[in-house]
């Protein structure tokens, strides 16, 4: 059996997950490599804000020895809900979505990604290296291959690349589906500023606004931001069949507009007046449960192993997924005896979850022929 020491352990993806794993197993004195197919750490936007539950994700912090320096950086006032009347703007006096625990302080994901990047010696992290595929040489050993055509060997390759993962495929034949659902993105910049009022209905934290299966969610951010969603249930091809474009943000504003027709006029502000432009985000989602058969020197965490609607738990599951993973390599002597052994936490823990997400998703977007 291979032995954990000394083993070339490659990440394929440097989110959230594949960070922690690889701090995690840093702080333990192991070596590991992740190949990130962005070419620098601000290559893109990291996205909005999470809420770090003290069960999970904080966990992952503890372990990676990064719980401070979370702290330090976290707002804990944004674990606010709001729920706003459709019809009106009036605060409901019902709470939000149910809290996963009592401690889960917000976090801005580029913040919280550039404290576990940080946290990891120069070199740790090769920027520009796309992954295309994997694959088996023997012995439980694999070959990644990458855009450039270039490959490496690894003892253990592990799949933190994602929805669209470019390892699962070794390992599991399940692809993401559509959900039924489309998240439309914008937002506006030092909100509290430039639009106090639209500030003063989002709170300190997220407010949310629901009615006949369309959904008006508005997030405090870092800095002043505030992002935007307007969730609704739709087919995939849905924009062909309306005629909108997302190169033309009016038309898209035209049509957000009427999709929340009736509405109060202050809601709509929020979309008549947003400043970031529009981003379609349909919602994918793994097959539940999805799990796999063993395959040696290979394993997947975080999306690219279960997928799940966006309300609040990847993030979190992605994190403890690679701090388990790396407690294993470290507690157990050979590399298929740590894998088996995450794999056998992974694979329940995560079935759960995507059932929790998948029904608080039907909460707030009812099926429109429930």
């Amino acid at each position: 059996m291979r032995s954990t020491t000394n083993a070339r352990i490659a990440v394929v993806g440097a989110g959230l997950g594949g960070l922690a794993c690889a701090r995690v197993l840093h702080r333990h004195g192991r070596s590991v490599t992740v190949f990130e197919r962005e070419n620098s750490a601000d290559a893109r936007p990291q996205g909005g804000s999470l809420d770090i539950h003290s069960g999970t994700g904080q966990v992952a912090l503890r372990a990676a020895g990064l719980l401070d320096g979370f702290r330090a950086l976290a707002r804990p006032e944004s674990q606010e809900w709001r729920i706003l009347d459709p019809a009106t703007a009036a605060v409901l006096p019902v709470p939000g979505p149910p809290s996963h625990d009592d401690d889960s302080p917000e976090i801005d994901r580029g913040r919280l990604r550039s404290l576990l990047l940080d946290s990891l010696p120069e070199g740790t992290v090769r920027w520009g290296r796309a992954v295309t595929a994997v694959r088996p040489i023997g012995d439980g050993t694999w070959r990644l291959v990458f855009e450039d055509g270039s490959t490496e060997e690894a003892d253990l390759v592990i799949g933190a690349d994602g929805a669209w993962s470019r390892v699962r495929p070794s390992v599991s034949d399940a692809t993401p589906a559509y959900s039924g659902v489309t998240f439309i993105e914008t937002g506006f910049s030092d909100c509290d500023t430039r639009h106090p009022a639209l500030a003063a209905l989002v709170g300190k934290g997220t407010m949310l606004a629901t009615a006949d299966g369309r959904a008006l969610l508005a997030q405090r951010n870092g800095e002043g931001h505030i992002r935007v969603y307007i969730a609704f249930r739709a087919p995939q091809d849905w924009q062909a069949a309306a005629g909108v474009s997302f190169d033309d943000v009016e038309t898209v504003r035209a049509h957000v507009v009427n999709l929340l027709d009736g509405w109060d006029g202050s809601l709509l502000d929020f979309v008549r007046h947003s400043e970031s432009g529009f981003t379609a985000r349909p919602v994918f989602v793994l097959p539940v449960p999805h799990t796999w058969e063993h395959v040696p020197g290979i394993t997947l965490l975080g999306d690219a192993a279960h997928l799940m609607p966006p309300v609040g738990l990847g993030a979190n599951l992605a994190m403890l997924d690679g701090s388990d993973l790396a407690h294993a390599l470290v507690a157990e002597t050979s590399i298929e005896e740590a894998v088996l052994a995450y794999e056998h936490t992974v694979h329940p823990r995560s079935a759960r979850a995507a059932l929790d997400c998948a029904k608080a998703l039907e909460d707030i977007l009812p099926p429109q022929d429930a």
